[in-house]
């Protein structure tokens, strides 16, 4: 069996799932509401206050989506319960953010400002100049549209400047060394 598989999801209070035919599964929370069709073949039950899903058949198809169906399931409760957020900085000299309405403007040392507009369900939050919030209760368009942002101006390998996750790591070069 799947370890992720066969874990219960548990549904937490103010959170209503429902499931109609062809496994479309819709889960109201405090944040809104996500919706999303998932694999016909699996099995999916709401039991009392937790979400079960079982496979019907032992073959490798099954067994991969087995995992994945629950993790997606479980994805949208944490969604519409707590949301989720991915933080990106912007580094070097001249580099900077700014927002008006839905518009992210980027300064990234091109000839021209980057204009980006927030996606249905996304917001971006700035904090100071070089810090960008993206928000949203669907992981994977919060994940794209982060990605998308940071996409505009990689980070480079010997100043480290450009567009990176809070949490990313930047493996540094050493640069050229002068002739003697």
């Amino acid at each position: 069996m799947s370890r992720i598989g066969r874990m219960p999801i548990a549904v937490p209070a103010g959170v209503t799932v429902d499931i109609a035919e062809n496994n479309k599964v819709s889960v109201k929370g405090p944040k809104g509401t996500l919706s999303r069709v998932l694999p016909t073949e699996m099995i999916i039950k709401l039991e009392g206050s937790e979400i079960i899903v079982t496979r019907p058949s032992e073959l490798k198809k099954m067994k991969s989506l087995h995992g994945l169906t629950r993790t997606l399931i479980a994805n949208m409760v944490t969604g519409v319960t707590a949301g989720y957020e991915k933080v990106l900085e912007i580094n070097g000299v001249g580099y900077r953010a700014a927002k008006a309405g839905k518009e992210l403007t980027l300064t990234l040392g091109y000839s021209h400002p980057v204009v980006m507009t927030d996606p249905e369900g996304v917001e971006t939050v700035l904090e100071g100049q070089n810090k960008i919030t993206v928000k949203g209760i669907d992981k994977e368009k919060v994940g794209q549209y982060a990605a998308e942002i940071r996409d505009k101006k990689r980070p480079e390998p010997y100043k480290g400047k450009g567009i990176k996750y809070a949490d990313e790591v930047i493996r540094r070069k050493v640069g050229k060394t002068g002739k003697k």
